[in-house]
């Protein structure tokens, strides 16, 4: 499985398209705008909301449904989006990861998101995790490294200025939630050093753009 360039600027992952079961998109700087999106007002967290109580403005970084057609959707520039397809119950979600919500186990709530409404068995799901800023461009300071212990076990030096690769940390805890590392789809492409393609706050400072990403189930 891969994560691939689509004709219209965006990215796709193989293994949900095979799905068969969704319509999805990892939006860039030079794809055309996602219209009709639900988007939350995100704010780092690892709060997991559903579509059925979602409101403009409403606090959260994702958004689980299991009705046909409502296009949930997050924006990124540097962080990680993640999107989740139950192919059997029927569910899915969209995520929104920066290293504070990566650190709080995001990708685990929402699985368990899935399990509590609608059912969904970890070992059933499909994900995939789009462009992002990479292990190659994101340095952060001890206080933040510390952090990623539980999911770098085999490294030594998290106690100093050093890389974390955001991706690799939320597959891991999809594994740890019961995903096979079959059903997980992750994209190679960095935001920061990837160039014009990708808005990156990295790179550009406050004034980057953001890139939608959405899924929704047909």
């Amino acid at each position: 499985m891969s994560i691939v360039r689509t004709d219209t600027g965006g990215y796709a992952s193989t293994l949900l398209a095979e799905a068969g079961a969704v319509d999805h998109l990892f939006g860039t700087a030079l794809s055309p705008p996602a219209d009709g999106c639900l988007l939350l007002k995100q704010v780092h967290s690892a709060r997991i909301v559903d579509a059925s109580v979602w409101r403009e403005g409403v606090e959260a970084d994702g958004l689980t449904a299991a009705a046909a057609g409502l296009r949930l959707g997050v924006r990124t520039a540097d962080c990680v989006p993640l999107l989740l397809l139950d192919p059997v119950h029927r569910a899915v979600a969209a995520v929104h990861a920066g290293w504070r919500g990566t650190a709080q186990q995001i990708a685990m709530e929402a699985v368990r998101a899935l399990e509590q409404r609608y059912g969904s068995r970890p070992e059933d799901l499909l994900a995939a995790l789009g462009p992002a800023i990479g292990g190659c461009c994101y340095e952060v300071g001890p206080e933040v490294a510390a952090q990623f212990r539980p999911w770098f076990p085999e490294r030594n030096d998290l106690d100093r200025r050093t890389r974390i690769d955001l991706r690799l940390a939320l597959a891991r805890q999809l594994r740890a939630a019961g995903l096979p590392g079959a059903h997980i789809d992750v994209a190679e492409a960095c935001t920061c050093c990837g160039g014009i393609e990708f808005h990156s706050w990295r790179r550009e400072g406050p004034q980057a753009g953001r890139m939608v990403s959405f899924i929704a189930l047909r």
